[in-house]
């Protein structure tokens, strides 16, 4: 039976460099998605806190909706989360992929 249970971490690294919990984390219901809240969530998937099930289920976001958050963060940090900057960091990430 041990063998099928997913052993996670009590706490997780957060964007900032405090430490995340499952209390820590964002409420469930959640509706203004600040760059911060949403780099809280990847940071919690990323460090196994819940898996991208769980998170897209808590905050009833889209597995596309958290994959571009997570693909933000991977190209660009917190900063590519910003809704304003999008089309900016989107067009940096093409030109970069050509050279």
């Amino acid at each position: 039976m041990i063998e099928n249970q997913k052993i996670r971490p009590a706490q997780v690294v957060g964007p900032l460099g405090e430490p995340l919990t499952l209390d820590s984390l964002p409420p469930r219901n959640t509706t203004r998605w600040v760059v911060r809240r949403k780099a809280e969530v990847v940071a919690a998937v990323n460090g196994g806190l819940l898996t991208v099930d769980e998170a897209c289920e808590r905050y009833d976001l889209t597995l596309e909706e958290f994959a571009g958050w997570q693909r933000a963060v991977d190209r660009s940090g917190m900063h590519g989360l910003r809704v304003t900057r999008i089309q900016y960091y989107k067009t940096l990430y093409e030109r970069q992929q050509k050279y």
